[in-house]
């Protein structure tokens, strides 16, 4: 990746529904090389994809939070195996550390919180956890 690379990705990041002639004005390359480096960026991997951000309080009754565990031994693919395809975990990320792993949690009431809080906990080889509830998201 070069620094222009970087800079579309920047670009994108701000506002991924960018024309692909406004980025090509902004980085000040032709629209052809701007979709060139898009698809190798994509190809490769480095852009996994694009997504939506909704305005905090634009869905109903979202409960956010983050849920760090510790993971026992060499439990940690057997764990995660476990935690995909869970619909209330956003994302799994490894870490080191006092703890292995941060999960994203977002679920539709408390009540759904704490069943997957007890979930979660009861999976053999987690330790313990640590949780805290997003309670706002600051623009960048």
């Amino acid at each position: 990746m070069d620094d222009t690379d970087r800079h579309l990705i920047a670009l994108l990041r701000k506002n991924a529904r960018l024309p692909v002639a406004a980025l090509a004005k902004a980085l000040g390359v032709s629209r052809g090389t701007v979709q060139n480096r898009i698809n190798r960026l994509t190809a490769r991997g480095t852009i996994q994809g694009f997504t939506v951000r909704v305005r905090s309080g634009a869905e109903p009754a979202r409960i956010r939070a983050i849920m760090m565990i510790a993971v026992e031994g060499e439990r940690s693919e057997r764990i995660i195996k476990l935690l995909r395809g869970n619909p209330e975990i956003a994302a799994i990320h490894t870490t080191n550390g006092r703890w292995d792993m941060v999960l994203e949690l977002n679920t539709e009431s408390l009540e759904a919180f704490d069943l997957v809080l007890h979930r979660v906990r009861l999976i053999e080889g987690i330790s313990g956890s640590e949780t805290s509830l997003l309670l706002s998201t600051l623009p960048m």
